[in-house]
């Protein structure tokens, strides 16, 4: 099973509470960022850039715990930086799993093994490892060799404790579809709990601008890549809405909803979603309230989202799409694929 039963029935319920209040607006994922630091370089991130002042500071567990009773959202990724290096990490993904929420801790995997002593396995916690391809491929993007078999021999590790362990990669201009391919044919070797996939976005601060893909590239290079899922050859287990996929493949036309995934860090509440550096507010009340949300998406005409085909700004939108009558059997397909 990819995505969780469980967690499909919370976030389905959520929704419908929320339409039901009438509300327009609101999150789904809060993208939780506890620190900037990290023990890796990839050039297609730019969240070391920021000056030394900032990279040493952490959120509290409190101001973690804050920002997600604030935000409401019923899943909580927390990327960074590298999630592992704070000293609390143990207690904020405690407090979030006490709260009930699901919990995606994103890790480059370096530090998984040596770490796992920290965490207790539960169905509201899975490890989100980061791997952009098989060895040579993955360690090129890390700009380090042997990270890629460090991250493999800590998904196993985790495994074998009982974790919950889903995959992370970025797809950019140039990647080889029969190399995702075989990728994707070896991750279902180590019996993870799914696979999520993204094309690669115009982080602004990423020290690689050039390998970025267009909305048209994006979906030629989809098409190719997920063509043996697409016709049945292969059952790759996916942790997507499969009507996120649909629309990689430029089979469904969505608009972004960037209030679907709101980021928090040290700096507050980004604005106007974790892509793009515009500011930030103290609160998400005022990030939702005061956000001139008609300037931003592909229909705004603004040439920042032109392109963006990212799962934080239209995953949102498959979700809240599934739980339109007509598409629901499509959606359930995620429920029971692998």
């Amino acid at each position: 099973m990819a995505v969780q039963l469980r967690q499909a029935l919370k976030v389905g319920t959520y929704i419908i509470s929320q339409r039901l209040s009438g509300r327009q607006r609101y999150p789904l994922v809060l993208m939780l960022e506890p620190l900037f630091r990290c023990n890796l370089a990839c050039s297609g991130c730019g969240k070391i850039q920021h000056p030394p002042e900032i990279l040493t500071r952490n959120l509290t567990p409190e101001e973690c715990f804050t920002a997600v009773e604030e935000c409401g959202a019923p899943v909580v990724s927390i990327p960074g930086g590298e999630p592992l290096l704070h000293p609390q990490i143990d207690e904020i993904v405690k407090g979030l799993v006490q709260r009930k929420k699901f919990v995606y801790l994103c890790t480059n995997a370096i530090l998984l093994e040596k770490s796992l002593d920290k965490f207790e396995p539960s169905p509201y916690l899975t490890f989100s490892v980061h791997l952009d391809g098989l060895r040579e491929h993955h360690d090129k993007c890390v700009d380090r060799q042997g990270v890629f078999d460090k991250a493999i021999q800590g998904i196993r590790a985790a495994k074998e404790k009982g974790f919950r362990v889903t995959t992370n990669t970025t797809i950019f201009e140039g990647t080889d579809p029969q190399e995702m391919q075989e990728f994707f044919d070896f991750l279902e070797t180590l019996g993870t709990d799914g696979m999520m996939i993204s094309p690669g976005y115009s982080y602004e601060w990423a020290p690689d601008q050039e390998h970025f893909l267009k909305r048209e590239q994006t979906k030629a290079l989809f098409q190719q890549i997920l063509m043996p899922w697409k016709t049945g050859k292969k059952r790759w287990n996916f942790n997507h809405n499969p009507l996120f996929l649909d629309f990689l493949l430029g089979e469904k036309d969505y608009e972004c909803t960037p209030w679907g995934s709101p980021s928090y860090s040290v700096l507050g509440w980004q604005k106007p979603c974790y892509l793009l550096n515009e500011g930030h507010y103290k609160t998400f009340k005022e990030l939702l309230e005061e956000t001139n949300w008609e300037n931003y998406g592909r229909k705004s005409g603004n040439p920042k989202c032109a392109d963006c085909m990212v799962h934080c700004g239209y995953e949102p939108t498959a979700a809240v799409d599934a739980m339109n009558p007509a598409n629901m059997g499509r959606a359930l397909e995620s429920l029971f694929s692998a």
